[in-house]
């Protein structure tokens, strides 16, 4: 088994949709730090399992300096930005999203 791990940084803002008050229902943003796990059995006829470039393309330049309210069609918590990024990388497996000091959400597919 082959793996990959690229780690990115995006700035960008968001407001969060709460069902309780909670100041960051305003309009807020992060420095966060995205890092995407991939897997293959096989190399790709590059030799690679994902190109670097294809999770950059997939992933900054969809959300950095955005407003992700605004361009995610979900309500853009840590764990579901996690979710949503392993989508867009093919091979992903795990992805983690710290988007402040001490705070990280994971989302991980169990199967290979």
């Amino acid at each position: 088994m082959y793996y990959l791990k690229k780690t990115i940084e995006i700035s960008a803002a968001h407001r969060l949709r709460l069902d309780y008050p909670s100041k960051c229902a305003e309009l807020h943003g992060h420095n966060w730090t995205i890092t995407v796990h991939c897997r293959a059995r096989e190399l790709d006829a590059n030799g690679m399992v994902v190109d670097f470039s294809l999770i950059k393309s997939r992933i900054v330049d969809v959300l950095d300096h955005r407003v992700l309210n605004d361009v995610l069609p979900f309500n853009p918590t840590a764990e579901n930005l996690a979710r949503w990024c392993c989508q867009q990388v093919p091979c992903c497996f795990r992805v983690e999203v710290q988007e402040s000091a001490g705070n990280t959400a994971i989302y991980e597919i169990d199967e290979p």
